[in-house]
């Protein structure tokens, strides 16, 4: 058994799959403003279950690290085509940057032809007519006037094929010991550039399994972990398990999320953790393998 810090690390792996992935770089007058166009662009987008995208702020940017010299963040989206993804970013850059005071919003990956989506292109229409395009740094962007100025926004944007679905458990004597664990795991992850956590603060506590008893649902309570089940299923946690907390992550590669997982793995290795697992369907649902003791040993 691989412990760390004396705390067991089940032998099994986390399946993950590949998706489509955009970043757009949102910049802003202040870093604030900039945040806010970011939490809001990134609302409403935990799983792609039920939403139109899994989605996360990448990371906070200093003025040198972006297009036009100001404060911004950084944004990653995931949705399951170029199609989707498309329809998911025109409308929350749309409805959410744009709308915001002062943002403008740029695309961060290489441009690869055949392998891009239009985002500026196709808000350039809510213009009316007075839009126009310019070129910054070799970028096309496109300046719609708005009533504080202008919103500039890149005509195309990069997308590439990232990795989803990543995850691990962390099962807890108390809620508050593993809540505390699964914080610690997120804190060490946001400092891994390329990943993002797309569910509520980084933390997932309605871990899911695919299926149901109900048809009609594609994924239903993960059972196996919930401990007021305990006396009535199959269960799957350790004597004195009293609360699981589950890590989801996204990344643009798999190098990225094979590094997300090792510091969070590592970082929630505290008192009050019993173990640590991850979630799979035995290999089905995915190609790409996390193998736990591969990745930590």
């Amino acid at each position: 058994m691989l412990r760390i810090a004396d705390i067991p690390i089940e032998d099994t792996f986390a399946e993950a799959f590949p998706m489509t992935a955009a970043r757009l770089i949102v910049t802003a007058a202040t870093p604030g403003w900039a945040e806010t166009a970011g939490r809001t662009a990134t609302g409403y987008a935990a799983s792609v279950i039920g939403c139109d995208a899994e989605a996360g702020l990448e990371r906070r940017l200093s003025p040198d690290e972006t297009p036009d010299g100001r404060p911004g963040v950084s944004l990653l989206f995931f949705a399951f085509s170029r199609d989707a993804l498309q329809k998911a970013l025109v409308n929350r850059v749309g409805q959410c940057i744009l709308t915001c005071a002062t943002t403008a919003c740029y695309n961060g990956l290489p441009v690869v032809k055949d392998k891009t989506i239009r985002i500026g292109g196709n808000l350039r229409f809510f213009g009316d007519g007075y839009q126009f395009s310019k070129k910054l740094e070799g970028r096309r962007c496109w300046r719609l006037p708005v009533m504080d100025g202008e919103f500039t926004c890149e005509d195309v944007f990069g997308t590439t094929k990232g990795v989803a679905g990543g995850n691990f458990l962390i099962l807890g004597k108390t809620q508050a010991a593993a809540l505390a664990a699964a914080e610690a795991a997120v804190a060490a992850i946001s400092r891994v550039p390329g990943v993002i956590l797309p569910f509520p603060g980084g933390v997932v506590r309605s871990g899911s399994k695919v299926g149901s008893r109900y048809k009609k649902l594609k994924a239903s309570t993960n059972d196996a972990y919930c401990p007021t089940l305990r006396g009535i299923t199959k269960s799957a946690l350790p004597d004195g398990a009293n609360a699981v907390y589950e890590i989801v992550l996204d990344g643009l590669d798999l190098p990225a999320v094979e590094e997300a997982t090792r510091a969070g793995v590592r970082a929630a290795c505290l008192p009050g953790v019993l173990g640590i697992s991850a979630g799979n369907y035995g290999g089905k649902l995915g190609p790409f393998h996390l193998h736990l003791h591969k990745l930590l040993s």
